[in-house]
């Protein structure tokens, strides 16, 4: 699994990743570089999508959508941090991850924390893409 600038790594000698994602990523010097601060289930008119499982989607749609502005897709992205509030979130995490990246596995850190910046979030996932040789769309 790899974009034109980017080779994932799961190497020999350590442990196998406990699901799908990859242990690293390799980028060439000559990509282009996304960071995306992290995700909360907010819809576009700023509403809240309803329980874990809506906003999880929704933080995904928002990473979709910024990846798109700058001529990027899912593939491109190399790194996701994901932030939950629940212990009892990661089946339901997973399960929605595989689904919407559709197989492709970046590099990932899963974090159980006390809470976010609303008590109404549920979950924040932010981000890292790179893409080679395909200018910006910046606002």
């Amino acid at each position: 699994m790899s974009t034109s600038s980017t080779k994932f790594i799961v190497p020999e000698g350590i442990a196998a990743p406990a699901s799908n994602y990859s242990h690293g990523a390799v980028v060439s010097d000559s990509a282009r570089r996304l960071v995306i601060a992290g995700q909360v289930g907010l819809n576009p008119d700023g509403s809240l999508a309803g329980d874990m499982a809506a906003q999880m989607e929704r933080c995904w749609l928002n990473i979709f959508a910024i990846l798109e502005s700058q001529g990027m897709a899912k593939r491109d992205l190399i790194k996701v941090t994901v932030y939950v509030t629940r212990s009892d979130a990661t089946t339901l995490y997973r399960e929605i991850r595989d689904r919407v990246l559709e197989g492709h596995a970046p590099a990932a850190t899963y974090v159980v924390v006390a809470g976010l910046a609303s008590p109404d979030f549920l979950v924040e996932i932010e981000g890292e893409a790179v893409a080679a040789g395909r200018p910006g769309h910046e606002r």
